[in-house]
């Protein structure tokens, strides 16, 4: 009498044939690359913002800011200095905000030429081919 596991040992040990599929990729939906490349750029632009965000308190919180504004106030001789009061917590995230949409706009332009420009090459080079396994 065999046990479970003593069956499964023998079925693992017979060799299982690998297929291999090779295609050629010969077109880009515009439209799918130019949403893909928006949501990744969207993102990115959350992340900007929200990392932004977090780096400034963070700062604030550790004392940062009053070591530079300790360290202004010596070089300048000036003790009035501030940086938090120079670059306050609402316009530093107003200013990501406008980078990350610039950065959305720019990275969604990007995506589309790229799928157009792969578009217009796969004419001269016939695609990229891709190799597949079912291992």
């Amino acid at each position: 009498m065999t046990s479970l596991a003593e069956r499964l040992q023998r079925k693992s040990q017979k060799a299982t044939a690998t297929k291999q599929v090779r295609l050629k990729l010969v077109y880009v939906d515009f439209w799918s690359a130019v949403k893909l490349s928006f949501l990744i750029a969207l993102t990115l632009g959350i992340i900007l913002v929200v990392a932004t965000v977090l780096i400034w308190v963070l700062l604030n919180v550790l004392g940062v800011f009053g070591a530079i504004d300790g360290l202004m106030g010596d070089i300048l001789n000036d003790k009035s200095f501030s940086v938090t009061a120079s670059f306050p917590l609402a316009q530093v995230g107003l200013f990501a905000v406008v980078v990350a949409i610039l950065n959305t706009v720019v990275g969604t332009v990007l995506g589309a030429i790229a799928a157009m420009l792969y578009n217009f090459s796969v004419r001269v080079t016939g695609g990229l081919l891709v190799g597949f396994t079912n291992n």
